[in-house]
């Protein structure tokens, strides 16, 4: 053996000798914290205690203890729905002006196109409340709530396509990895329920298209412990999975397999002391707990009709826009801090009348039926409801215009979103867009500037919720966002 290769060898033992004793000094100083960090964590996840996780949350006095987001996953086209436009009627088929444009970027399914047709809404808009919102015909329920709501036509993003869009407005980030919005306020306020999980994602499909696909991760609690992401709640077979006992195993089985199971994970945690596995161990009480507690939830039959009569008939069809509102609701009754709500199918490239008339069937009524039901029951002032996608569609038509068809584009430069409740003023809109739809006019909203505002309904100051990974502290709203104070009681 040469002396080069001793020497080799000689240091890459050095090194697997420091690797191990490193891992040793790790181990032992969690281990001697383990009854600080894993018990504490472990008192936290069982949710002994019903207070905030974090100590000083909230950190002022709170509108909203809870929040339903209705996320239109594919981006709605604002100037179909609530964004009035009348002025381009007498504009139809003429180029989309530079001036209008100003050099902004095109995805690659209409930089090819010779020509940027307007096209404007072949719907039509009446005013409509004591606030004398413009709404579209295509959304006749919403239309009966707008003294509730509170539109907000200035949003903004950066992102032009999909999966970053939808990314950021979840995490605040385009890039996959950060937790999202559910999971930050399930590690800072935790849950009012200790046979639930503090946030819950539920996903239905359009009756049209069937729209962009959604991930996991979407709903994940990307750098923070695993225990804070949202649990999915399916709408085939066992509402979340592994809820039911294996066949053959009785309940009383499982309790004693579980109990037996903690006490091997307690072993581990008191020798590493690593958070994860008092995750584990809380995780599976949790799951116990909601094998009682989950089929008495999703089990509508005890609604009254006049319930079903206000949602409408899909409200009975397990995994619909409809059910999941209503399981929206009750879960909010329970104390659920977070519920997301993803509908898809919402992405007119072409054909855009039929496909956006078919979401609204698939949404309208629901999403009015989800505030007048908050409404009734008292839950409206302490609910905070959203409604909004990932970025708006272009006035310009993609493909093909005629006389009764069009396609929209992706437009990140204006879109509109709704709320209500929460301590959000109610039959208001909030910024404007210019006489295109295409770009802000006043009172711009960008993500973080929402996201921030709806933290503050929460009694949550923005800056201040924050987790420190890899040498830097991060929050939800990065380094931006301003609370729209405009828009608050």
């Amino acid at each position: 053996m040469s002396m080069m290769q001793q020497g080799i060898q000689s240091r890459a033992a050095i090194e697997r000798a420091e690797d191990m004793r490193l891992l040793a000094t790790r181990r032992h100083f969690l281990g001697r914290s383990a009854s600080a960090v894993g018990v504490a964590a472990l008192a936290s996840l069982l949710n002994e205690d019903a207070e905030a996780r974090l100590p000083g949350l909230p950190h002022f006095a709170a509108r909203a203890k809870r929040v339903i987001y209705l996320f239109q996953s594919g981006a709605p086209a604002q100037q179909d729905l609530f964004d009035y436009k009348p002025g381009l009627t007498n504009l139809r088929g003429t180029e989309l002006p530079d001036s209008v444009r100003q050099g902004q970027r095109l995805t690659g399914m209409t930089a090819a196109q010779d020509s940027l047709p307007i096209a404007p809404s072949i719907f039509k808009f009446r005013q409509h409340g004591k606030c004398g919102a413009w709404v579209s015909d295509l959304l006749p329920h919403t239309a009966k709530v707008v003294d509730h709501l509170c539109f907000i036509k200035s949003m903004h993003t950066e992102a032009i396509n999909h999966d970053p869009a939808i990314t950021f407005m979840q995490t605040g980030s385009q890039l996959a990895g950060r937790p999202s919005m559910g999971a930050w306020l399930s590690y800072g306020l935790g849950s009012e329920n200790r046979d639930l999980p503090a946030f819950v994602a539920m996903v239905s499909q359009s009756s049209g298209r069937a729209g962009q696909p959604l991930y996991d991760r979407l709903w994940g609690s990307g750098f923070l412990p695993s225990e804070y992401q949202g649990v999915k709640f399916r709408s085939v077979g066992d509402p979340v999975l592994f809820l039911s006992n294996p066949a053959g195993l009785s309940d009383a089985a499982r309790r004693r397999f579980l109990d037996d199971l903690a006490a091997l994970n307690q072993l581990k945690l008191d020798e590493q002391g690593d958070p994860e596995i008092a995750t584990r161990i809380a995780q599976y009480e949790l799951a116990y707990r909601m094998q009682d507690s989950v089929p008495e939830l999703v089990d509508t039959s005890d609604e009254p009709q006049h319930v079903f009569d206000l949602y409408g008939d899909d409200a009975r069809k397990r995994g619909t826009f409809a059910a999941n509102c209503l399981l929206a609701r009750r879960l909010c009754e329970r104390g659920v801090r977070f519920v997301q709500l993803f509908h898809r199918g919402w992405d007119q490239h072409t054909q855009l009348p039929d496909g956006i008339a078919k979401q609204c069937r698939d949404t309208d009524q629901a999403s009015a039926a989800l505030i007048q039901d908050l409404q009734q029951r008292g839950l409206l002032d302490d609910t905070l409801v959203v409604w909004g996608g990932e970025f708006g569609r272009t006035v310009y038509c993609q493909g093909k215009l005629t006389a009764t068809d069009y396609g929209r584009d992706h437009h990140p430069r204006c879109f509109t979103v709704w709320l209500a409740g929460g301590g959000v003023k109610p039959g208001i809109s909030y910024g404007q867009t210019d006489d295109f739809s295409y770009n802000i006019h006043s009172d711009p909203v960008h993500i973080h500037d929402l996201n921030a505002t709806l933290l503050h309904c929460l009694g949550i100051d923005h800056t201040r919720l924050t987790f420190q990974y890899q040498g830097r502290h991060h929050r939800l709203t990065d380094v931006h966002g301003h609370v729209v104070r405009k828009i608050l009681q």
